[in-house]
């Protein structure tokens, strides 16, 4: 894990839903992902997750 960033499970767990409704979020645009330059994964931002677990 890149300092700031979380994978895709992570964030699922730090919400307590799915890894399918983290992809359902990024593809909706309501969580942006950031991918990984050597792999594509997708990655988080700490600082987005945190914005919108304040407005839940």
């Amino acid at each position: 894990m890149k300092k700031g960033l979380v994978t895709v499970k992570e964030a699922a767990s730090l919400f307590g839903v799915t890894v399918q409704t983290i992809r359902r979020w990024d593809k909706m645009g309501k969580l942006k992902a950031v991918r990984h330059p050597m792999n594509n994964y997708r990655l988080y931002r700490l600082i987005d997750i945190r914005e919108i677990a304040e407005k839940i």
